[in-house]
């Protein structure tokens, strides 16, 4: 966390969520290495590729992806947490672009660019021999049976969910410490083990979030708890772009700088007081010039609806 809080730069962060549909879950848990590098790399390929678009950001972002396999259940439920910054470096890296305040990215872009990117390289590794089937997938050795599968898969749309503005920093490190190193199931989720039979809490999202208990037989609970082992040496938390381990540090220089370019501009840009009389920090019962007379209320005049504007008589000319 120390070294992380290093890198935190002054801007909103972003969560984004990446998502394997569930026709994937089978052949990712018989070709975990591959299935779980695609969903890396397409999804890291697609925020690069989409933010770098002048008619998106037109900046090189840099990010955090953390790779999760599990839902509330333990079922196999393969997805990547992206923390992302909230701008980026110009094309010629002499100054800083912020996103829209409260918005990164349309999802339904993301969704479609992640989705043919994955199924490309699926395509691709099926058609060098790389993907293994085995069980119930053997069909899936036939070609046209897996172009059917590629079918599916491009009709269907793919969950890419972007979850509300961290905020500051310090929100960031709290996300990073509750979810990067986790395991499938923590401690303080186990309520009982006795006769053969595991009970655990798990949060219903489906119902407001409710949490609820659930009750398997162990060898079931000991299953589905398996599921989320990762290959040997598989790396499940990497950077990227700006925040790629080559020259991490250099370019997070880089970027405070110019983040500090653009609030010394603001503040040039902002008037001062002097100049804003009507400043909101001064008091607005306080007289703006001396600054010692204070405004005393005498009486309100409330406004009133009238048909036509008031007749001024002859008379009332004359006498004033």
């Amino acid at each position: 966390m120390e070294e992380r809080q290093t890198e935190l730069l002054p801007v909103e962060y972003f969560h984004v969520v990446f998502t394997l549909p569930e026709q994937l879950c089978a052949l990712a848990l018989q070709n975990k290495r591959l299935i779980y590098g695609f969903l890396f790399k397409a999804a890291s390929h697609t925020l690069l590729e989409i933010t770098a678009d002048p008619k998106h950001l037109g900046a090189s972002i840099g990010f955090l992806a953390v790779l999760h396999t599990w839902g509330q259940t333990l079922q196999l439920h393969p997805h990547l947490h992206c923390v992302i910054p909230g701008g980026g470096t110009s094309p010629d890296q002499s100054r800083w672009i912020s996103c829209r305040k409260g918005f990164f990215l349309p999802v339904k872009v993301l969704s479609r660019l992640f989705r043919g990117k994955f199924v490309a390289y699926l395509r691709a590794e099926y058609e060098q021999g790389h993907l293994t089937f085995h069980g119930q997938l053997e069909y899936l050795r036939e070609g046209d049976q897996f172009a059917r599968l590629l079918r599916e898969l491009s009709k269907i749309e793919w969950v890419v969910y972007a979850k509300p503005p961290f905020g500051g920093p310090e929100r960031v490190l709290k996300y990073l410490a509750r979810y990067t190193h986790r395991v499938a199931i923590s401690n303080q989720r186990l309520v009982a083990f006795s006769d053969g039979q595991v009970t655990f809490r798990w949060k219903d999202y489906a119902a407001g979030n409710a949490v609820k208990e659930m009750t398997l037989d162990v060898r079931e609970f000991t299953r589905r708890f398996l599921l989320h082992i990762l290959p040997r040496g598989f790396v499940r938390i990497r950077h990227y772009g700006l925040l790629a381990n080559r020259c991490r540090r250099e370019r997070l220089e880089h970027c405070r700088k110019l983040l500090e370019h653009v609030v010394n501009q603001q503040a040039l840009a902002r008037p001062s007081e002097v100049d804003n009389p009507c400043s909101t920090d001064l008091d607005p019962k306080m007289c703006p010039v001396c600054k010692q007379g204070r405004l005393i209320i005498v009486e309100r005049f409330e406004p009133q609806e009238i048909d036509s504007p008031p007749v001024m008589l002859a008379s009332t000319l004359d006498s004033s």
